[in-house]
This record gives structure tokens, sequence and C-alpha cells, in this order.
């Protein structure tokens, strides 16, 4: 029986696979393609099919989320991490100003959260500073800050910059 279900649901999603580029449209009114509806049903095997056809990893729907925010969401790691070496950008923005990361750690996915904010910190590494100017202060952040989720607070020693002055700088 599970046997004729799989073949089932596989042969249907055979005739989604083979429309092509109609796998970026959103069929639905918030606009969420069949790679947001994977993502958010922790559907991996249907994902990695999605993208392996030419799926927008990065396509955002009305609320300005993407199928990372949706994995995140519903706490699905594998899709995450499917989602993340499929090459989606983990710094996008949805409308409430939340990355994935963010929505990870707010519905207390911290697994999820740990696991992107440990790319997102080997991608600043490795590009020797942040994708965007306004995450260079944050991972200029200690690893166990970031880890937690933790955003650096400014204290009289730290400019806007992050930069802790040197001692003779400091206004007393």
């Amino acid at each position: 029986m599970l046997l004729l279900t799989y073949d089932s649901e596989f042969n249907q999603l055979s005739k989604v696979l083979e429309i092509g580029d109609a796998i970026n449209l959103a069929g639905d009114a918030i606009s969420q393609s069949p790679v947001h509806l994977a993502a958010c049903g922790k559907e991996a095997f249907c994902l990695l099919q999605f993208l392996q056809s030419g799926g927008n990893a990065d396509q955002q729907d009305s609320s300005g989320e993407a199928p990372l925010h949706k994995a995140a969401r519903s706490g699905s790691l594998e899709c995450i991490s499917l989602l993340v070496a499929s090459g989606a950008s983990i710094d996008l923005y949805n409308t409430d100003g939340q990355t994935a990361e963010d929505i990870a750690w707010s519905c207390g996915f911290s697994e999820c959260a740990t696991y992107l904010a440990v790319t997102r910190s080997s991608q600043c590494l490795k590009s020797y500073g942040c994708p965007g100017s306004t995450r260079k202060f944050f991972c200029s952040a200690p690893l166990e800050d970031r880890l937690l989720g933790k955003k650096r607070s400014h204290t009289g020693a730290e400019d806007v910059t992050g930069k802790r002055a040197r001692p003779n700088e400091l206004i007393s």
C-alpha cells in the first residue's frame, strides 16, 4: 500500500515537473510557488525535485518570504540545508525585516537558527566581510553571540563601526 501511495505521488510530481519554467509561477493568492510550498511542508524530496527542475530558491512571496523563510518557520533543517546547498541567499529579508535565521529563533527552532548562523558566519569569513553592508557589524560580534542569536550592543567603548576605542581615546 505504501508503495502505491509513493508511486502515485511520484507520478503527480513528475507531471508538475514537466511544466518547466512554470514551476516558478505563483499558484496561490499570496504568490507562493511550489518551491515555497515544499519548503513549508517539510517535503525535502519534492523540494529537491523542484530545485533541480529550475525552481527559484530565492523567489519571494507577497510577504517577502523566500522558501528559506518557510523552511525556517516550519523547523525543517533538511529543507534549510538543501536550500543553502542550492545557493539560496540567507540574507534575504521579508516585509517584517526578518531573515530566515530570525524566524527560526523566534519560532524556537534553535538547531535551524544555529545552522543558519554558522552558515552565514562561514560565508562572511570566506568573503572577508559580509555580503551586505548592514551585516558587517553583526559579523564582528563574537561567535558565541552569533550562535545564540544575540546582537551586539553599543557601549561607550565602541564606535558605530563596532571597533573598540583605545583607552586613551575614551571621553571621560
